[in-house]
């Protein structure tokens, strides 16, 4: 059989730009130091180093480090309010909230990595996974998409694209704990549907072995719903937080890996730009190696969006705490690393950005009064928007990250409140009884969040009933001035 190697020789981001070349925030980079003690010692003895002071300043770390318990951790996250009965002190309230939605989370499920298939020698495979086989890395695994050949319907959300000994390595096989880890099989809420197959192979994974030989780390992807901004930044977050958590031998936030999406589809969305923040290559897809076996010399399984008590989907939020590191983090990083530039603003108004929609429910009907009645204020500078294909998204993520207040009605719009400024408010005019939705991730992101109350001030229209478990949709909302007048 034709062999085909990708000769392209591992590239991290000193050989691509110099050691000072990792893109990420300024506010970032002493926590990044912290973990490449190395790349701090020789920054100290470079004289061209930009980071001195950062490489200086030995006490900062992210939190879930090992030697991380008596430094300065990037969270500051608060607990104001009444935890109402789900804790029994203030101090098990902020442990709670941490560990639930920021770095203690990564933590957690870095304790809880635990070896599933063990290399007996250097050249061996390896294959780790957290409980629950919710992320999973490894080296030197072997995937045979060979079968995919015979599939002829369309591949995604499947859970028998493997079968056994279709996914494999050079390595002591610990089945018990496989077996014991594949409690969760469903296709977005663990590698259990693909990992269950996970077979010994008496032959070293290598060039050798394979149709085709990859050297550069991949990341395997199941993603949620491309079309809705809270489904599909769902996979980015995690895929943000598989960062953190994982530590094979790339650089931690290094672009130049390949990412692979566990579907037959090709991937478009509109929030697609996205990717340019994880990887500087082209998304491939089951189809990229249909008909051939393929080897991963380094391999990423990250954690999904749907998983139990998983980000940010089914995250159980403790009451009375807000201002998660970990989703600040992850807005500062998307913001830098897609080049959203900051304004300076040109007088002291509030900046008000109002959310419309142009779809067939959910609408404000006057709108355009509620417009009005706010430009009347001296005190704000208000512009209305509407997030479609239309506009380009990191236009969107510019308009959203230099408001001071964010103004929608309940939708997947109103996930811009990711990245608006740390200052901000995000105004839920109605959120169409999914009372925690849009909440619960305000608090997660640190931003202020309010909702209309006084539902006799609110008349709806068409009412339409959706079969989901949390959602009633409205088709039209009619408010009055009164409403607004009292943001």
């Amino acid at each position: 059989m034709y062999k085909i190697l990708l000769l392209v020789s591992f590239l991290n981001s000193f050989a691509r730009g110099g050691p000072y070349d990792v893109d990420l925030p300024d506010k970032h980079i002493p926590y990044y130091l912290f973990n490449d003690r190395g790349l701090a010692e020789k920054c100290l003895e470079d004289e061209s180093c930009p980071w001195k002071d950062h490489a200086e300043n030995e006490m900062k770390c992210w939190g879930y480090e090992y030697k991380c318990q008596n430094h300065e951790v990037f969270s500051k996250h608060e607990c104001p309010g009444a935890h109402k009965g789900w804790v029994r002190s203030k101090e098990e309230q902020m442990k709670t909230f941490y560990n639930q939605g920021d770095f203690g989370y990564i933590k957690e499920k870095a304790n809880e990595l635990t070896v599933i298939c063990e290399p007996t020698f250097l050249q061996d495979s390896a294959l780790e996974c957290t409980k629950h086989l919710q992320f999973c890395r490894g080296r030197n695994i072997m995937i045979n998409f060979t079968a995919l050949n015979e599939r002829k319907e369309p591949l995604r959300y499947k859970m028998d694209v493997l079968k056994q000994g279709e996914i494999g390595g050079h390595c002591k096989l610990h089945t018990d704990r496989l077996n014991e880890e594949s409690d969760h099989i469903s296709p977005l809420q663990s590698w259990g549907p693909e990992m269950r197959y996970f077979t010994e192979i008496d032959d070293i994974v290598d060039s050798e072995l394979c149709d085709t030989y990859i050297e550069k780390p991949v990341i395997i992807m199941k993603i949620d719903a491309t079309v809705n901004m809270y489904h599909h930044f769902c996979d980015f977050l995690n895929l943000y937080a598989s960062q953190h958590l994982n530590s094979t031998n790339q650089p931690k936030f290094s672009t130049d890996v390949h990412i692979l999406i566990w579907e037959s589809y090709r991937y478009f969305s509109s929030f697609g730009v996205t990717f340019e923040a994880f990887t500087d290559h082209p998304i491939w897809n089951l189809d990229t190696f249909k008909g051939r076996s393929v080897c991963f010399k380094n391999i990423m399984f990250p954690l999904l969006p749907r998983m139990i008590f998983g980000l940010y989907y089914n995250t159980p939020i403790v009451w009375g705490c807000e201002k998660s590191g970990l989703f600040q983090a992850f807005s500062e990083h998307i913001l830098h690393r897609l080049r959203i530039p900051k304004h300076t603003p040109k007088d002291k108004r509030l900046r008000i950005t109002f959310l419309s929609r142009d779809t067939s429910h959910r609408n404000i009907l006057n709108e355009d009064q509620l417009i009005e009645a706010l430009k009347n204020n001296t005190q704000y500078n208000v512009k209305k928007v509407v997030y479609n294909q239309r506009m380009p998204f990191k236009e969107q993520l510019e308009i959203t990250s230099n408001s001071d207040i964010f103004i929608g009605i309940h939708g997947a719009g109103l996930t811009h409140l990711l990245f608006l400024p740390d200052w901000a408010a995000v105004f839920e005019v109605y959120n169409c009884e999914d009372v925690n939705c849009y909440f619960d991730l305000a608090r997660l992101r640190g931003v202020k969040y309010f909702t209309w109350k006084d539902n006799t001030k609110m008349y709806q229209q068409d009412e339409v009933k959706v079969n989901t478990q949390t959602e009633r949709l409205t088709q039209n909302l009619q408010t009055t001035n009164s409403m607004w007048l009292s943001l």
